[in-house]
């Protein structure tokens, strides 16, 4: 397989290109050197991702419950989003560029994986950082998984060395919540993953979060952590019935089975997949490619990416999943697909116990 190499260009000038993505004044000229610079060094995380997800699904095999693998290039909006809520992070030491994802049965399945991971003797690369959002939900949005931050060391490819991979691992139920976050996100028209939009559903989807840690046996999300666990089922109630999350995401979901109408035809040899979402037109576009074809899915991603960065209404990512059945289940945000989250809270509005 032909994978991109690192740039030849310094960190400083890979820093730079960074800082004119995101300079509203840079030239047009300039914009361009940089896209083109930023879209380099994203592409060479691409090495270091497969060879992380091929260990991922070895060390897989010891876990039941059907685990999830999936592995993804960050998207340049999100990219150009991070640097401008970040104004100091420099794209050489941006940790999740690369990203590969498990999503397991269990908590304790979470744990069994990380712990093989930290065991150095049975993984060579080196772990810079642990953020562990299991133990310690994020308050303001009541995000929860395990990220893994690598530094990426390998004798037989040492032109990657040093670049920085993410390692998410999460249980199904946080899978389906942080996923939800996403699709209500574009139906929305708000970033609701980066806390930007309506408070009240921000404020919906942390306290599900924090009933979803009880389910779990878990911490709750800390702005909730006062509540008993009635109380949080009564709260995810209350809300629900004030912003009506459950009817407006039945709405929005109408499309879901159009969308993905005729896509079975994809076979298990394809290994990318590059993904086009118009939310507005909901309208999907799935190409497929080999594991041979990956320079011409970069190419392909880049162009589309463009499209988005001159006023298109799409989402593109490229990404790798495996079978269709596979990649819904790892990306059910870019399928508009968020029927088990709304059960899931179907469930928990149906047994809370109403205030008399």
């Amino acid at each position: 397989m032909s994978f991109s190499s690192v740039p030849k260009e310094s960190k400083k000038q890979i820093n730079n290109a960074g800082h004119v993505l995101v300079d509203a004044f840079a030239s047009e000229k300039d914009q361009l050197a940089a896209t083109q610079l930023v879209d380099q060094w994203r592409a060479c995380h691409a090495y270091p991702i497969n060879t992380f997800q091929s260990t991922l699904r070895t060390k897989l095999t010891k876990l039941s419950g059907d685990p999830l693998v999936a592995q993804r290039l960050k998207r340049m909006s999100t990219i150009v989003d991070k640097l401008n809520r970040h104004p100091t992070m420099q794209l050489s030491t941006m940790q999740d560029i690369g990203g590969v994802r498990a999503v397991l049965a269990t908590v304790a399945d979470v744990y069994t994986l990380a712990s093989e991971y930290r065991d150095k003797s049975r993984f060579a690369h080196e772990l810079k950082d642990e953020d562990d959002y299991i133990q310690s939900p994020k308050s303001p949005d009541g995000y929860r998984s395990l990220h893994l931050i690598y530094r990426y060391k390998n004798k037989g490819a040492p032109d990657y060395d040093g670049l920085l991979l993410e390692l998410q691992i999460r249980t199904k139920l946080q899978h389906v919540w942080a996923t939800a976050v996403e699709t209500m996100g574009t139906f929305l028209g708000q970033a609701l993953k980066s806390r930007q939009g309506d408070q009240d559903w921000i404020d919906f989807f942390a306290v599900v979060s924090s009933a979803f840690a009880y389910i779990e046996g878990m911490p709750r999300v800390p702005r909730f952590a006062h509540m008993t666990h009635d109380e949080t089922l009564r709260a995810v109630a209350d809300i629900e019935t004030r912003i009506k999350a459950l009817d407006k995401m039945r709405g929005f979901s109408v499309a879901v089975n159009e969308i993905v109408k005729g896509r079975k035809s994809f076979g298990k040899s394809w290994h990318y997949h590059l993904i086009i979402l118009n939310s507005l037109a909901k309208t999907l576009q799935i190409k497929p490619y080999t594991r041979n074809e990956f320079g011409k899915a970069v190419a392909d991603y880049a162009v589309v990416e463009a499209r988005a960065a001159q006023g298109e209404k799409i989402e593109p990512v490229l990404v790798s999943a495996g079978p269709l059945e596979k990649l819904r289940q790892a990306y059910p945000n870019f399928f508009l697909d968020i029927t088990d989250f709304s059960n899931k809270v179907r469930e928990i509005t149906s047994i809370a116990t109403p205030v008399i």
